[in-house]
């Protein structure tokens, strides 16, 4: 399963198929199984009914022997029937939990990068691994679980009633009074508590996430107390939310906890009482026989309320868990054209273009016009926080715009095929990530059918040869195992060697230089003369001497292009761009110890 239904609720059964079947089966197996786990009281009880009976004639004592094994035996069909039960709930859960994250991941690969990177790894990793997890323990124990303790209660009561209706009353008052408690605790506010809960958890698993992402600039800088702040602060919330709700709890869950361990209590002074009215009459021994009874028999009571609070709870975080992964699921994946075009070149063109990021009211980028010819290298630059990054990543559709366009060889990005479009655009990101793989399959993830001469070849023109060179297997060198780890400037000399390899008419540069030491440095520009050559190229940076010798220079200030041309000519205008420039200027000639 790869896709949902387009009609109808979508429920935990829906990603199940046809192995919700299994859960049914599973659930009415739990149920016989609750049925029958309740027989051995029964045989135990008529065990020691007939030790005292047949006492003091211990010839007669052969049904003890009888009913114990019948006991025993029940026992054990109760156990192989349960045992079922879980081998059909599990399979059943297994292909749940597979198809959810099958169906979810394949729905996380249509939709907008800007999407994925607002909601953060960290929260798309609890919403789906651990969502999956919970629904998939739902599935295999508690769902059964559950409908057993539904069952259970139909079968106790009949038995409370049978042997002695007075006794049965006497130990529903405190179950009814237990389930007084469970109610309050059990509400409507509980629904509300499990969101919040899942929130605090997400908020901390993407702040955790974050926060070991950055802990090689965090120990750079020396800023660890100031870095830790967020991730602290959301331990903290975390912490005070646990603290307040478990509060909110205590009163009610010990009064749960003593009336539904209290029966025992009620029924020794009640039993004592009818004993005593009875000690006279041929009936008494039948009042102390059924105390025996249902001193024995209570605890399944107690086990039975147990697990309808534990099991309620957990369905309620199976449902949570279900409604955060349908969130991701109910984002609108990018439209894809009915009729899709087929650029005529690799220009680019942007028309009035205006974006504002979810929940801003400021756009990021406003009324942004400018054309890139074929074959033409512009360059991005200005403060940051001005909308460089943005109005590069609106070229490949990580946004949709909110007014104007975008065109490439004269079509609108909008209506160019997604596919026909990431072939036509290389982005190499400023902090370019590389999967837990092979360097060879890392540089052939732009184009998976090439051939390893074609890798190497890129490789090559990427001078990433020293790098391959360093381990003793190669290409074939795994990425992040027996300590086989790559430098920020390396990293991004691998991922420059994966865009030559993918050969694409357009190459968007975002700082690609930003992380890299001198010697990196010098091997990525290298690299950049081959990558470039003969392409549409639109550069971010903020070393303004790698942009120096670009056809156009665009200088973007609050979201707008604010001025425009060669480096020659915008230094002659003496405006934001030089400025930038002799700021620059004075950074480079800075050295250390010289007095200004």
């Amino acid at each position: 399963m790869t896709e949902l239904p387009e009609t109808g609720k979508v429920t935990l059964m829906t990603f199940a198929g046809n192995f919700r079947y299994l859960t049914g089966l599973g659930c009415v197996l739990s149920g016989i199984s609750a049925v029958v786990g309740l027989l051995p009281y029964i045989f135990m009880w008529l065990a020691v009914k007939a030790a005292l009976t047949a006492w003091p004639e211990v010839n007669q004592a052969g049904q003890l022997i009888r009913y114990g094994w019948m006991a025993v035996g029940t026992s054990l069909l109760s156990m192989l029937i349960y045992f079922g039960a879980l081998l059909c709930t599990h399979l059943s859960a297994f292909r749940t939990a597979r198809n959810m994250k099958t169906v979810s991941l394949h729905h996380l690969t249509k939709l907008p990068v800007g999407y994925i990177k607002g909601l953060g790894s960290g929260k798309i990793r609890r919403i789906i691994d651990d969502g999956v997890g919970q629904t998939e323990s739902y599935l295999a124990h508690q769902l059964p679980d559950f409908a057993g303790a539904v069952v259970t209660p139909f079968a106790v009561l009949f038995l409370l009633f049978f042997f002695d209706w007075r006794f049965g009353l006497i130990s529903l008052l405190p179950m009814a009074v237990g389930i007084y408690f469970l109610s309050r605790m059990m509400g409507p506010n509980m629904e509300e508590s499990m969101k919040q809960y899942q929130d605090a958890l997400e908020d901390m698993n993407n702040e955790a996430v974050e926060y070991v992402r950055g802990i090689p600039v965090v120990k750079t800088f020396q800023q660890s107390i100031f870095s830790f702040k967020n991730f602290h602060e959301s331990i903290l919330r975390y912490r005070d939310w646990a603290v307040k709700y478990t509060l909110s709890l205590r009163i009610p869950m010990c009064a749960y906890t003593v009336s539904i361990n209290g029966i025992f209590a009620f029924l020794l002074p009640a039993g004592l009482l009818l004993a005593g009215e009875t000690a006279a009459k041929a009936s008494g021994m039948k009042v102390v026989l059924d105390l025996i009874f249902y001193i024995l028999f209570t605890p399944v009571c107690v086990t039975m309320m147990d697990k309808i609070m534990f099991t309620s709870e957990n369905t309620l975080q199976a449902k949570e868990a279900l409604t955060r992964i349908m969130g991701i699921m109910k984002q609108q994946p990018l439209k894809e054209p009915a009729v899709p075009k087929v650029p005529k070149g690799s220009s680019i063109e942007f028309r009035g273009v205006t974006f504002s990021y979810e929940n801003h009211t400021i756009p990021a980028v406003h009324n942004v016009s400018f054309q890139l010819p074929e074959g033409a290298t512009y360059a991005l630059v200005g403060p940051s926080g001005g909308g460089k990054t943005t109005t590069a990543s609106l070229i490949s559709r990580f946004y949709d715009v909110d007014q104007g366009s975008i065109l490439i060889g004269g079509a609108d990005v909008r209506e160019i095929g997604t596919e026909e479009l990431m072939r036509r655009v290389s982005f190499v990101f400023q902090d370019s990530h590389l999967f837990k793989a092979s360097l060879l399959d890392n540089i052939r993830a732009a184009r998976p059918e090439a051939s390893p001469k074609e890798v190497e070849q890129a490789v090559k023109a990427a001078c990433c040869e020293d790098i391959i060179q360093k381990f003793p297997e190669g290409l074939h060198t795994v990425v992040g195992t027996k300590g086989v780890y790559l430098s920020g400037g390396e990293c991004q000399r691998i991922a420059l060697a994966r865009a030559i390899l993918k050969d694409a008419p357009i190459v968007v540069l975002d700082e690609a230089t930003a992380f890299a030491d001198p010697d990196n440095e010098y091997q990525i520009q290298k690299a950049f003369e081959k990558l470039v050559k003969g392409k549409t190229v639109l550069m971010i940076a903020h070393r303004l001497s790698t942009v120096s010798k670009a056809d156009k220079i665009l200088v973007m200030n609050r979201g707008q292009v604010e001025e425009a041309g060669t480096h020659q000519e915008l230094l002659e205008k003496q405006g934001l761009y030089a400025n930038m420039w002799n700021d620059y200027q004075t950074s480079v000639s800075w050295k250390v110890g010289e007095k200004s």
